[in-house]
């Protein structure tokens, strides 16, 4: 895990915001929001005392009530600009790097420290319904949850329409023992949800991937192979959301963090699980994928293959009476059989006679 150190002194009040001016990686630019501009980008705001919801405080107001009172406070964000989330990172004492990263959004799952703060980031999928696979379907919407876990506090952003926390904070907060184990029970609550996400949008690209071998190995003569290379495209992104969130997951199960108590690293244990299942489910299609397109191609191949076969197989036969005609039409004066009774039924006997021969021949080789 990296370890940011800061020279400004700890709490939550390390001074004015200055954002940051490193250069960010090349790449496309981030999408403009999906938020509406009269939605205010703060979801939710409640503060949590021994695993209860605390009755609503202004979110001004949150932090001080949770030191007070002993609990911490969740704060929920949609695509928050600069500007709102520079004002929320002065309050709470957030990182001006962490804080660059979940404004622009575009980062690889990973795991920080930042003084007293934890910094997570995490990809999210979701599966895009369509009637039928094309080579252009879009199979695998991503976004992106940032999540930063502090001693009193939990600050989720979120980028991407899916992957809505409303429901999962319900659901937690009828999990009132766990909840009891502070803001990191929100961290796994959301890894949870997450890796259960790509868990389900595996599952329904297998399908895809099972129609498409069946398409592929079907009798009728088939075109799949921008289908198969567009899907290989799509499963791409879900294996860049599902193989770096190994990492991040293996140091909260496995060691020791300050933030995060010791209960909790059995419920990290088992999130890990369920991503390594998926990240094996998601290579395994890669793989099968590749096969199912290889295959397509060697069929292609072979189909070709056959019909010039078929092509050189008539040409052959097309050839006796071609050169047949062709010598007796020279015109010359002394040629045999010119003035032979029966020359003319001779010629069609040899060549009817010759193209079946050669037609069986083809056949009986599979030519035909």
């Amino acid at each position: 895990m990296t370890d940011q150190r800061t020279d400004a002194p700890p709490g939550p009040h390390p001074g004015p915001f200055v954002p940051t001016t490193h250069p960010r990686p090349a790449g496309a630019p981030r999408p403009a929001s999906s938020r509406p501009p009269d939605v205010d980008a703060i979801v939710d705001c409640a503060v949590y005392v021994q695993g209860r919801r605390e009755p609503p405080v202004d979110p001004g107001e949150a932090l001080a009530a949770a030191v007070e009172r002993g609990g911490f406070v969740w704060l929920g964000l949609f695509e928050p600009t600069e500007a709102e989330l520079g004002a929320i990172a002065e309050h709470y004492g957030l990182h001006p790097l962490a804080v660059e990263d979940a404004v622009y959004a575009h980062q690889r799952p990973k795991l920080e420290r930042y003084d007293e703060d934890l910094f997570m980031v995490l990809k999210t999928a979701r599966y895009v319904e369509h009637e039928q696979l094309t080579a252009t379907s879009e199979v695998v919407d991503t976004g992106e949850v940032m999540v930063f876990v502090g001693p009193h506090h939990v600050i989720t952003v979120r980028h991407g329409d899916h992957n809505d926390l409303t429901e999962l904070r319900q659901r937690l907060e009828e999990q009132r023992d766990l909840l009891c184990l502070g803001p990191a029970a929100v961290l796994y609550a959301v890894s949870d949800l997450v890796v259960d996400s790509f868990v389900d949008v595996a599952e329904q690209v297998q399908d895809d991937v099972d129609e498409l071998e069946a398409s592929v190995f079907s009798p009728q003569r088939t075109d799949d192979i921008g289908r198969l290379y567009q899907l290989k495209r799509e499963l791409m992104s879900l294996r860049r959301a599902v193989a770096p969130l190994e990492v991040p997951l293996a140091k909260l199960a496995e060691r020791q963090i300050e933030g995060v108590p010791e209960p909790m690293r059995s419920y990290f244990r088992d999130v890990l699980d369920h991503a390594i299942r998926v990240r094996d489910q998601v290579g395994s299609l890669d793989e099968l994928l590749s096969s199912i397109l290889q295959a397509s191609l060697a069929r292609t191949s072979m189909a070709d293959n056959e019909d010039m076969r078929k092509i050189s197989a008539w040409a052959g036969i097309i050839a006796v009476p071609t050169a047949i005609a062709g010598i007796y039409g020279m015109n010359f004066e002394f040629m045999p059989e010119l003035q032979w009774r029966w020359g003319y039924p001779l010629v069609w006997l040899v060549i009817a006679v010759t193209c079946g021969l050669l037609y069986r021949g083809f056949k009986r080789n599979g030519w035909l």
